[in-house]
């Protein structure tokens, strides 16, 4: 009986280490199988999962605009006094839905070019009111004419057809018409070939974004969805290399096994340029658990905070010989036009360019960007991109609508917030055909390690009492 006992002591213990090492084995086996498959399916083509979700996203993605109805125009035009504003919205377009097109593979460089179309719907069940709501905002055409044609002369001419137009510093205009067009009464008279249709997104519907390149991940994983190459905007390139302007992904996903300590580059054609985001926080998204990262205030300091940024400073005057910071000045990928990108609300501005206004609020939980990022596949599950449309209008001697100007502003058009959330079924999906799996492996290798290790000790201490008691 005794050599029975001890032998099935041992048996047990034997049996305890088996499986502690089967459940050793079993974490880096699993591993490998999870690398492999994620890696398989995070590459750009046909037939991946990842590719199904590139060609055409299936989240809904929705810009949400407010925009700076100017409560005191008169009073600005007249005195250059503080400009009052009153913040409308949200007016809400349904937008990314359009497949890519063009989709070109090339196996040998193992890129894919595209191009994206542009389109949005709008929702008036989303939104606050119409699209034939009305406000008052800056002259986009006469804040410009002054930055573009400097030369008296020509201000002259330009203030007599501008006079005769019955233009102002500021207009009305319906949301439709500042958002995606109008045919400016100025700019009809001018005499010359000029584009006489303005809008902040002008033009947008039925064109194109792109074209882009981008590499497939096939040969080299850490390089899937990085832009290559981009073809967009005219004087696209008008910054320096050193900033990396086109770098990074376009945000929809990034190479797999995030890790918190990765920065994420990511391109905007719309401020265009690259920036970055820093991990933030863990979230819990509908049962994933995801990392968030965020657009750090770094991201649009002043080259004296952040000296990466010496090659987005493009003037001295307006930037205050480069001290400004928080505003971005896009004017040579906008035909000239003096556009500003900031956050919304001019959220980690200097403080000198909000004394000019009234109605401001920043803060960062309404107003930061960030991506909430799934770090095994590197699928962007959720994110809000806000940004800020700002026009600069300086004084103007030959202009008299711009004649009693006293300063330069830096005038706030509109803020976006364009937001997209992985759906309850697609969620549910991911949670089945990813995380779900990962989680499972992860479990049945714990529990066969904790069992094989507890019930090795266990045996192993009812075996060395059995012998000490067998001495005696």
């Amino acid at each position: 009986m005794g050599c029975d006992r001890n032998c099935g002591l041992i048996a047990g213990a034997v049996i305890g280490a088996v499986l502690a090492v089967l459940g050793g084995i079993l974490m880096p086996v699993g591993d490998m199988i999870i690398q492999k498959t994620i890696k398989k399916e995070v590459v750009l083509e046909e037939g991946t999962i990842a590719f199904k979700n590139w060609v055409k996203t299936g989240t809904e993605v929705y810009r949400q605009f407010w925009i700076f109805d100017v409560q005191n125009p008169q009073e600005v035009a007249v005195n250059s006094s503080k400009i009052k504003l009153m913040q409308r919205g949200p007016y809400t377009y349904r937008v990314r839905y359009l497949a890519k097109e063009n989709i070109t593979h090339d196996s040998e460089n193992h890129t894919v070019s595209f191009v994206q179309p542009h389109g949005a719907i709008f929702e008036p069940s989303l939104s606050v009111g119409t699209e034939n709501d009305t406000f008052t905002v800056l002259n986009l055409a006469v804040a410009a004419a002054a930055h573009l044609y400097e030369n008296p002369f020509v201000q002259v001419v330009l203030n007599s057809l501008i006079k005769k137009s019955k233009s102002s510093m500021f207009q009305t205009r319906t949301l439709k018409e500042l958002l995606w067009g109008y045919k400016d009464p100025f700019l009809s008279l001018v005499p010359y070939p000029v584009p006489t249709t303005v809008g902040v997104f002008y033009p947008y519907n039925n064109t194109v974004d792109g074209v882009y390149q981008v590499f497939t991940g096939k040969d080299n994983i850490s390089k899937v969805a990085i832009i290559n190459t981009y073809k967009g905007k005219k004087n696209l390139s008008y910054w320096s290399g050193y900033c990396d302007m086109v770098n990074g992904t376009d945000a929809a996903s990034f190479p797999p096994f995030v890790e918190k300590t990765r920065v994420l580059q990511f391109f905007s054609s719309d401020i265009c340029r690259s920036v970055y985001a820093v991990f933030g926080a863990d979230v819990n998204l509908k049962g994933i658990p995801v990392y968030r990262f965020v657009l750090p205030s770094k991201a649009f300091a002043s080259p004296l905070q952040n000296p990466d940024n010496h090659c987005f400073c493009t003037e001295k005057i307006i930037s205050k010989n480069c001290t400004l910071y928080g505003v971005l000045n896009i004017a040579k990928c906008k035909d000239g036009r003096p556009v500003y990108i900031s956050l919304p609300h001019f959220l980690h501005a200097s403080p000198e360019i909000l004394e000019s206004f009234e109605g401001l609020n920043p803060n960062e939980e309404e107003h930061s960007t960030y991506l909430d990022v799934e770090p095994i596949t590197g699928f962007t599950l959720q994110f809000a991109k806000r940004l800020q449309v700002n026009i600069l209008v300086k004084p103007s001697r030959k202009i008299e609508a711009l004649k009693s100007l006293k300063r330069n502003y830096i005038v706030p058009i509109l803020w976006l917030n364009e937001t997209g959330t992985i759906g309850d079924e697609k969620a549910k999906m991911f949670r089945k055909q990813v995380t779900g799996k990962i989680s499972l492996l992860g479990l049945v290798e714990m529990v066969l390690l904790s069992v094989g290790v507890v019930m090795f000790v266990a045996f192993m201490i009812s075996y060395c009492a059995c012998r000490a008691k067998k001495v005696k």
